[in-house]
């Protein structure tokens, strides 16, 4: 399957030159939005996490955790801190793409993937988001890229590296996962790797994947498997339904980039013949990438895929339609046309979306925009600052995760601020003892999730103070009330429950 290209044979965009400064532009962009446009609710709760990293999370492995509590060290507890490793994990995705494709297939396949990878939706416009998406995807292209060095060299030794890879993977998410059984299936099916099995190399690697992994498996121990319990729980759950399965397959499509996403379905049609010939190089892109896309399908079949859910798979998407572009023949201007518009639009898109992220272009359409949650906050911080000094409030409660997170940024350590929900989230930070709620607090909530009322259980005081709105260019974009809370007359939290 292998073909050759030389780098001088190669349009300037195509060659190592070229991609250093598409990507390098991309990536300063990101670099600009990452520091300017506000945190949205998942990322302002993974933001605590990094104030206080822990072996694991009930949410997720601890990955994302790390790299916050990372940029956090260097940078401060600042909205560029939380997202500054998510921003250079998408260089190293790309470097990393570039080295499988070239290895794999050429220079011209490995420029095309890069090109592809960047101009995808996901990437191009939500490669700031600082979501255990991120070393998923960034870890998952990098067990990938291990496995293109074995393959290429027949140095067991690169099993280490896979094992170290994926590992960190599984630190990231439990989906990659489906990344081993998409191995197991590589070993299965291609002739030359079988030989693998008796490596002592390939099973030190799958030790060394267990003892990164260790970690979650500790602290899910510790917990009563809390973590496993939510994630696994609910997959494949509900009745058969294919209501979910077009929209799983729109986001995908749309989030990969239409006119790229078509590209990689011919691709695959095209490494699908050679995966029949049991090829190493189309068998190891199809067969890694089939176990996590047959599981979202059979997902989509009972529940909804979260558009995020299938990232990982893009760094081979991307290759996907890269093979069927570098392979095409010189009279086939037509597909070239597609191939170079669906950069085009794909990084046009992404430079609009970044800067509309740090300055909105336009208010009317406000609460049909994707990037509301960005919006308004500052000026929410200054209204909760000064109500709080009136009221002499001691602390501030909240009863949603995404809401506690943003009040916990705009308050930086001036109040303690905490759900008085869902405890389990927070177990990996001190506890707020039962004396604090003595003195006057604010009780804070999302109009639509007001919960005042279970409130009066617990206080003997709930007085509405007031109703804040979050504006974006005047256009309202939702209505915050704010309590004044004094008194325990019950139980404040909620007991931690790990089901």
């Amino acid at each position: 399957m292998k073909t050759l290209a030389k780098a001088e044979d190669l349009p300037f965009l195509l060659r190592p030159a070229g991609l250093v400064l598409i990507v390098g532009l991309l990536t300063a962009l990101k670099m600009f939005a990452a520091a300017n446009a506000h945190l949205v609710e998942d990322e302002a709760y993974y933001r605590i996490w990094g104030l206080f990293p822990a072996l694991s999370y009930y949410d997720h492995p601890p990955m994302i955790g790390w790299w916050i509590s990372a940029g956090q060290a260097v940078f401060g507890d600042t909205i560029f801190a939380v997202r500054a490793l998510v921003v250079f994990s998408g260089l190293v995705g790309s470097l990393a793409l570039w080295r499988t494709a070239a290895i794999l297939f050429d220079q011209r396949t490995a420029g095309w993937a890069v090109l592809f990878l960047n101009a995808s939706l996901l990437v191009g416009i939500g490669g700031i988001l600082a979501t255990p998406d991120a070393p998923s995807v960034v870890f998952w292209g990098l067990t990938f890229w291990a496995l293109a060095e074995l393959s290429r060299s027949g140095n067991a030794n690169w099993w280490l590296v896979v094992g170290l890879m994926a590992g960190c993977g599984l630190l990231s998410k439990y989906s990659v996962l489906f990344l081993g059984a998409g191995i197991v299936l590589w070993l299965l099916w291609v002739p030359e790797a079988r030989r693998w099995w008796s490596a002592w190399q390939l099973w030190a690697g799958g030790l060394v994947a267990l003892l990164c992994f260790s970690p979650v498996l500790y602290w899910n121990h510790l917990h009563e498997w809390a973590s496993f319990y939510k994630q696994f729980g609910r997959a494949g759950g509900g009745g058969f339904t294919a209501k979910y399965t077009f929209e799983f397959l729109g986001a995908l499509i749309g989030l990969l980039n239409p006119l790229i996403a078509v590209l990689a379905l011919f691709g695959a049609a095209t490494l699908f013949k050679a995966l029949r010939a049991r090829d190493s190089a189309a068998s190891l892109v199809l067969l890694t990438s089939l176990p996590f896309l047959i599981y979202l399908t059979y997902h989509s079949l009972h529940a909804r895929v979260q558009a995020n859910w299938p990232a990982p798979l893009f760094p081979a998407l991307a290759l996907m339609a890269a093979v069927y572009v570098a392979n095409l023949a010189r009279e086939q201007h037509f597909w070239r046309r597609i191939a170079a518009a669906g950069v085009g639009i794909g990084v046009g898109v992404a430079i609009l979306v970044q800067l509309h992220a740090v300055t909105p272009f336009t208010g009317q359409f406000a609460r049909k925009d994707p990037t509301f949650q960005l919006r308004g906050w500052d000026e929410i911080g200054a209204q909760l600052d000064e109500l709080a000094k009136a009221e002499g409030a001691a602390y501030v409660v909240t009863t949603s995760y995404g809401l506690n997170g943003q009040i916990d940024f705009l308050m930086r350590g001036d109040l303690p601020v905490i759900q008085l929900t869902e405890r389990i989230r927070y177990i990996m930070s001190p506890q707020p003892t039962t004396e604090l709620f003595e003195a006057p607090g604010l009780y804070i909530t999302e109009k639509r999730r007001d919960k005042s009322g279970d409130l009066q259980k617990s206080f003997s005081t709930v007085e509405e103070l007031g109703v804040l709105e979050r504006r974006v260019k005047g256009v309202p974009l939702e209505e915050i009330a704010v309590y004044r809370v004094q008194g325990p007359v019950g139980p404040v939290f909620e007991p931690i429950s790990y089901r």
